[in-house]
């Protein structure tokens, strides 16, 4: 079965950034599994996936338009020490979850911290960065009525 709109996809990766520096990978875990055309995953790794099938290899670079985007000036943020709650040292490449005025839950890292003043970026992590991935597609199957339904895989 080749992968398609409706087909829940498993995969094993190894993603890297333009360095060849390893950020993630699948290795030593179950294979990733998504649904195909619900965008569970970034949307240029997932044009590069359709019409692949089991036992296909292959090598991807994604654009950051087509994974995190850009970096976004405007979600890099200087807020007061005292907007975090935490009694712990702030320092950089720390993250937490903050509620945006949206309501819903964003990642922040922390970029600096000078005296009281704290700079926090919510841009994804990953957001400006070329990604390259290493697939190798292990299964593509018919998605389930409930996974349609839910808009992930199971």
């Amino acid at each position: 079965m080749d992968i398609g709109d409706k087909c829940v996809v498993s995969f094993h990766y190894t993603l890297t950034n333009a360095d060849g520096e390893k950020l993630d990978s699948s290795d030593g875990r179950d294979p990733l599994k998504y649904l195909h055309g619900a965008s569970n995953i970034v949307p240029g790794l997932e044009k590069a996936l359709e019409g692949k099938s089991a036992g296909d290899n292959l090598k991807v670079t994604v654009e950051p338009g087509d994974a995190y985007g850009d970096v976004n000036p405007e979600l890099v943020h200087k807020v007061p020490r005292t907007a975090f709650e935490s009694t712990q040292e702030i320092k950089p490449g720390m993250q937490f979850q903050a509620q945006g005025p949206d309501g819903e839950a964003h990642l922040i890292t922390v970029k600096d911290v000078d005296g009281e003043e704290v700079t926090v970026d919510a841009n994804h992590p990953l957001a400006g960065q070329t990604l390259h991935f290493d697939v190798e597609v292990k299964d593509v199957r018919e998605a389930t009525k409930e996974e349609l339904e839910n808009g992930h895989a199971h």
